[in-house]
């Protein structure tokens, strides 16, 4: 096995025991990727941004004010604005003032 002197020495050893080390861990590592990727379903989670696919507008706005970031004032002139706006959007035809 150890055709060249007697043997691979100290420093070899520690060399061969670290590479089997970091193999084992690549080899897990994908492993472990792999199945978190394939795991998933539908294969993507369908989330933007930490929401929930399909929330309203009308939850995303009240989200909006139960973390702090819209006063209640114009939590209410946005959801006014909202249910006013429901029939329809600006590629309706009609005209905003």
């Amino acid at each position: 096995m150890f055709w060249y002197g007697r043997g691979a020495g100290g420093w070899g050893l520690f060399a061969m025991s670290v590479s089997m080390v970091v193999f084992w861990a690549l080899i897990i590592t994908l492993g472990v990727l792999l199945y978190r990727s394939l795991a998933r379903p539908g294969g993507d989670s369908g989330r933007v941004g930490g929401r929930p696919p399909g929330a309203s507008p009308d939850q995303l706005l009240a989200e909006r004010f139960a973390r702090g970031e819209i006063d209640e004032e114009e939590y209410r002139r946005r959801l006014s604005v909202l249910r006013d706006d429901r029939g329809g959007g600006p590629w309706d035809g009609r005209r905003r003032a």
